[in-house]
Order: C-alpha cells, then structure tokens, then sequence
C-alpha cells in the first residue's frame, strides 16, 4: 500500500491539470470531497477532523455529520485517494466523492426563502394587527382612514413580496389549464386587498388587511412545514454519479501508467487498479491475481478471488494485489451508472404517489371557486349593489381558503416525525408517513441491515494456545476482512502471536510464513489442502503438520433484529429477506430470525425487479437496505428506511433513516405512521366540519370578510392542536 500512495501523489504530466475545478475555488489549492458512511457522533468528527489536518499538504478539513462527508482544502498535487487510507486507518470507512456531482445540493436556497416571507409577513401582520385594534376600539372619521391606509401601505408590499410562492404555483396551473390548491388562495388573498382597498378610499368602517396578512403567514407556515420534511431529501442517483471513480491509471503503449480522467476511457484500455482501489470501469481483469470486495454493488460479506479472466464492475474495490483490466464498458454504460439510472427512474414513479392533501385538493379547488361565484352572482341579482355581493364573495373565499387544509398535513408530519426522531428515526419525505401506514410487506437486506455486516470468530477458543499464536501471527499480515476479524478477536483475548519469519500475503489466497523450518498457512481451504465441506463462513490454519484447522466466523444480528421481525409479523405484514449473499449465510439467517420468505444471490437490479414485482401484485412494500446494491430497490419501494451507518446513496434514496444501531423503533414507525395518517383525516374532517358550519353563514351575509378571517385561523389553531397529540 506504501509503494502505491507514492506512486499516486508523484506529479506526472496526466497529474497537472487534474484539480482544475480547485482553481475556481483558489488557484493553490484543491478541494476534494470523502464519504463517511460509518461516522456517528461528535468524537467521530474529531478524531477525523484530526487526522486529516495532521496529513501534510492537507490545509483545512472540516467533516458534515448530516451529510457524513469530510470536505478538505489541500495541496493542489493532493488526491483523495491519498487520504482514504488516513481515514479507514482510524477506523472509518470512507470513499472518495465528486464534488462537480453534489455542487447542486450544497444549498437550501428555497428554505431560506420561504422562512424570509414568513419573517416578513408575520412582521407586518403584527404591525397592522396593532393599527387594527385603534379601530376596533373606537376610532372613526380621518383617525380611523388614517389608520387604514397606514395599513394599507404596509400590507400591499408584504403580500405582493411574501405571497410570491402562491403566485408562482396557482399561474403555473391555470396556464396548464388546471385548478390547485394556490388558485383560491390568491383569489382570496386579491379580493381580501381589493375589498379592503375600495373599503378605505369610501370611508368605510372596516379593512381587512390584516385577515389577508394573517392568511399569508398561515399558508406560508404550512408550506414551510411542508418544505422542512423535503429539505433532507437529495438526488440518491447524483449521490450515485458521485461515487464513480473521477480518474484512473491507464497504461500507454509502453506499459507505463499515466493519471487521466475517467471520461478519457475508451472500451479496449488497459487500467491499472492498485490495492485498496476501485474499479474505474468494467473490465475483464488480464493480469494479476487479488480479491475483490463486491459488497457494496451485491451485499455479498465474503471477498472474492479475482485472476485472469474474471470480470469486474465499476465500484468494486481491489483488496490485495495489484490488477490490471481491459475496459470493456465505461461512461454511461459501466453497471454503476446503470444503478444511477435505475434509482433516478425509481425516484420519478414514487413521486408520482397522490398524498392524501393533493386527492383533497382536487376536490376542494373547483368546489371554492363555484360557492364563491355563485354567492357573488346571487347577491348581486338580489340587491344590485356591487359593494355588498363583492363583501359577501371575499367572505366566502376567505372562510374557505384551504389554510387549515394546507396545515393539515405538515402539522400532523412534523409531530410525528418529532416523536420518531426522539425514537431515533429522521423522516425525511414530505409523504413517507402516509406510505408508511399503506405498507403491507417488508422486505429487508441482509448484510448492514439486518446484521452487523462485519464477520466475527465463532470458535477461537477451541484452538490450542499454540494454534491461537499462529492464527494471530499471520492474519496481522493480511488486509483480508476475515483476517481483520481474527486480529481482533485474538488480540481482544490476550493472545500473543507467534515468532514467524518469511511472512507473506498470496493475492487471493492468504497468507504463509515459516515457523521453526516448516511452511504454515492462513486462508482459502483449497490452498491449504482441504477439500472444504464447512457451510459456515471459515477460513483454514495449517501449522505445517498436515492437520488444517477451520476458523468459523459468523454475521452477528444487530440489535433489535430479531424484535422487529416478530413485531411486525405480529402485526400482519409478511416479512422477505433478499441479500445478495451466498444461499448457505442467507439460509442460516433466516433460520434464526423465522424469515419463511428468502431470496439469495441476488443482484442489485434482481432486487429492484423483485420490488417491483411485489409492487404489481398489489402489495405496499417498505424496503429496509444499506447497500449499493439495495439503492435502485429502496428507491422503487413504496417507502424505505436504511440506517445511518448505509452508504450515502442508500440513505439518500430512502425516505427514512435509522439513526442508531436498534432495528426495533422501525415497528414503531410504522405504528405511528397508521396513527399520524389517522390524524390527518380527522383535520381533514375538522376543516370539512368546519366548512359546512361556516361557509351558509358567510353566503347568507352573516360573516364580514373580517369574521372569515378570524374564523379560519381558528380552523387553523384547532388543526395544529390535533396534530399535537401525537407527540
């Protein structure tokens, strides 16, 4: 690994233009960009954030525990390929990003927006309520005109300014030829001013610039509600772009290696893919002899051998020698940029899900329009006076405006997923609760989700002494996952390793050494001389005596596992696994846990397919996944949760995410999502209720626009407390 990272931070001609987006940022530097799925907690930040500034050439490293990224300025001849190695040295997975993929994602411009409008308008709401009570009080004549035009000044600014997102969105559907939920709310919001404006310039008694003010900062406190729960919810296939290697090693046709982008690939290169890299494209490898970890495209917690011959995708990482491969797809065909296309039509169907206030919008729209013009075009027949069926239509529109509708479901969402979060769920689709409480089947991944993802030793204490000693001395010289674990495990029990000499790693074998004059060995059964019958994950010792011993290691379940599948076959969803492991480790986990349903070996687009399948049987399917491999899935659901420890691609294609290391609290939620949708008919049965009583009062003539205004923020109120009981 040493010899490789000089290699790649030497400067060669392919190496000078390589940081040319840095330049934008600062012509002597680079900024590079580290995924850090496994980050958790503020000891995590620092302890990277330490060993990163310690790297010389890197200048500044701050890491995002939200976004579980580490974002660095550097050196301009740095990579990030150089500090991956600092990073997994401290225990941390990580893997390298393109900035230039996530540039659209690093801000929340609309959020900061909507909550400026709101500012403005509960300001100038305050301001004009103010002026409004003088002449409820008992101010007349030129006091009193005062007054309203003062209010008028501050109003028709703020409305115009803070009523802009209703504007947009009710213009956009009536030049599709279509009705929403903003058209009768600008419609109210225009006769509210109108009304209010033709009020004052005749000296009447009453204004009504603060009911309109007061309906713009209720819907825009429902919209900025509404946009919270979107806020943390990002492309997963820009995430997917994003973890595609940005540059490879090509070798010329004097076989030397020169840096370039992966863009300058062609299908027929030869690639040099070092220890501890990924694969750039997908090839078929001509040279070299390594293992390769599949397991974020298959899930699959063995690595596998890779020789002359065998293929490989874009995403898998080399683990211990040196590979050469001929490309034969790259770009836009390699089979990651096919996940990334997968994911991003998956997105695109599951936003087409009808959430339960846009069904009541399409009811509710044109309803408010006809009341209103039929009160208008009734009052004016009857009395012939324009001022009077003009008061009584801005009265109907503004007893009707959707305000409690539109705080309906952001109210009942944001309690809910308050309660959640304290359970350690972070809900971040405006509609993933609604479809939460629909799901009918569950379908969990095994490897990180299920279980730990990291093998364990079973059966170290059945070694003798001796055999323990040897086990521990030659898995130190391995990066092989199985080995890792054996280290950890001996060492964990005190034990002290062997005295070897000669010690050696075999790419895609293991590791052999000499002890006392005689060859021992650690790894494959075949390699050792056993004809292996051993169904459980293992690898084979042999001392040198003709007698290998096996080392059994197993995937612990993580907590709550085994809770949760009962709670929720206790609570009448049928549970599936689908892992794309081996059939023995897939078989023997759902033996422990009572999964009937199983499917193994199973690939990323099998997954999705399988999904959808389910999908077209009727079935309402919540995906629980942490993989690559379980991205295009978890899109395709119906809903889906990954855990925080999941790749980024993963947690972004999902609509929830578990923030600790306990499955249990995903019965939970999907209790409290039945109850939060209940909550959300019963606000919509509260503004329906509400509707009946008051809506013939204000046909009648018997509510004044001010009224109206006073009656729907109750609705409102009376909304917002509802959703309060589910805290």
């Amino acid at each position: 690994m040493t010899v490789a990272l000089h290699h790649q931070t030497a400067v060669c001609p392919g190496c000078v233009a390589a940081p040319s987006e840095a330049v934008e940022v600062a012509p002597t530097q680079a900024r590079l960009a580290i995924s850090l799925p496994t980050i958790h907690c503020q000891a995590c930040i620092s302890a990277v954030e330490r060993g990163l500034n310690a790297v010389p050439g890197v200048r500044d490293a701050r890491v995002n525990l939200t976004l579980k990224r580490a974002l660095i300025e550097a050196d301009p001849e740095m990579r990030a390929v150089d500090l991956i190695p600092v990073c997994e040295g401290l225990g941390y997975e990580a893997h390298e990003l393109d900035l230039a993929a996530l540039s659209a994602t690093e801000t929340d411009r609309a959020g900061r927006d909507l909550l400026l409008r709101l500012a403005v308008a509960g300001f100038a709401s305050m301001n004009v309520m103010l002026l409004s009570v003088s002449v409820w009080s008992g101010a007349s004549d030129a006091t009193r005109d005062l007054f309203h035009w003062i209010s008028a000044a501050i109003t028709f600014p703020a409305v115009i300014y803070a009523g802009q997102p209703f504007y947009r969105n009710a213009w956009a559907a009536l030049r599709a030829r279509r009705l929403n939920m903003d058209v009768p709310i600008v419609l109210a919001l225009v006769l509210a001013l109108v009304t209010s404006l033709w009020e004052t310039s005749l000296s009447g008694e009453h204004a009504y610039f603060d009911a309109a003010l007061t309906l713009t900062f209720f819907l825009l406190a429902g919209r900025y509600l509404d946009h919270r729960t979107r806020a943390a919810a990002r492309s997963a296939a820009e995430e997917l772009a994003a973890l595609e290697v940005p540059r490879a090693w090509r070798l010329d046709g004097q076989g030397q290696e020169v840096e370039v982008s992966v863009a300058a690939l062609a299908v027929g290169d030869l690639i040099r893919v070092r220890p501890g890299g990924r694969m750039p494209v997908d090839g078929e490898i001509v040279a070299g002899r390594s293992e390769l970890d599949r397991s974020l495209l298959t899930g699959e917690t063995l690595p596998v051998l890779a020789e002359p011959g065998t293929r490989v995708s874009a995403g898998e990482v080399n683990l211990t020698g040196p590979l050469t491969l001929r490309a034969t797809a790259v770009g836009q065909e390699t089979s990651l940029h096919r996940m990334a296309d997968l994911v991003a039509i998956a997105e695109s169907g599951r936003s087409r899900y009808t959430s339960l206030a846009d069904s009541a919008a399409k009811l509710y729209a044109p309803g408010v329009h006809i009341l209103s013009a039929l009160a208008f075009l009734g009052w004016y027949l009857y009395t012939f006076d324009l001022r009077t069926a003009l008061n009584i239509a801005a009265a109907v529109l503004i007893i009707t405006c959707p305000c409690a509708l539109g705080l309906a479901v952001p109210a009942v969402t944001t309690a809910a997923s308050g309660r959640l979060f304290r359970a350690g769920l972070l809900v971040k689709h405006a509609t993933a609760l609604e479809r939460l409480a629909e799901v009918d089947t569950v379908v969990f991944d095994k490897t990180g989700t299920l279980t730990e993802g990291t093998p364990a030793v079973v059966n170290l204490s059945e070694l003798s002494a001796d055999q323990q000693a040897l086990a521990l001395a030659l898995a130190e010289g391995s990066a092989h996952p199985l080995a890792k674990a054996l280290t950890r495990a001996a060492r964990a029990a005190g034990v002290t390793p062997a005295e070897v000499s000669d010690l050696r790693e075999v790419p895609g074998y293991g590791t052999e050494a000499v002890l006392q004059g005689r060859r021992v060995r650690l790894g494959r059964g075949a390699w050792v001389g056993v004809a292996t019958s051993v169904t459980q994950t293992a690898t084979w010792l042999d001392p040198g005596d003709g007698a290998p011993v096996a080392v059994r290691f197993t995937d612990a379940l993580r907590p709550g596992a085994q809770a949760v599948v009962d709670a929720l076959r206790a609570a009448g969803k049928e549970v599936i696994l689908i892992s794309g492991d081996a059939t023995a480790a897939v078989e023997d986990l759902a033996t422990r846990l009572g999964i009937r349903n199983w499917v193994a070996e199973a690939l990323p687009d099998h997954k999705a397919a399988r999904v959808a399948a389910l999908t077209q049987k009727g079935h309402k399917v919540l995906m629980v996944g942490d993989g690559l491999n379980d991205t295009a899935a978890l899109a395709g659901a119906h809903v889906s949760i990954s855990p925080a420890s999941a790749l980024d691609a993963a947690r972004v294609a999902s609509d929830i995410v578990l923030l600790g290391r306990d499955l249990s609290p995903i019965a939970e939620a999907c209790h409290v999502a039945e109850r939060a949708t209940k909550r959300i008919r019963e606000n919509f049965q509260i503004a329906t209720l509400y509707n009946l009583i008051a809506v013939p009062l204000a046909i009648v003539g018997l509510c004044s626009p001010l009224i109206a205004a006073l009656a729907m923020s109750t609705s409102s109120i009376t909304v917002s407390l509802n959703a309060l009981r589910l805290r």
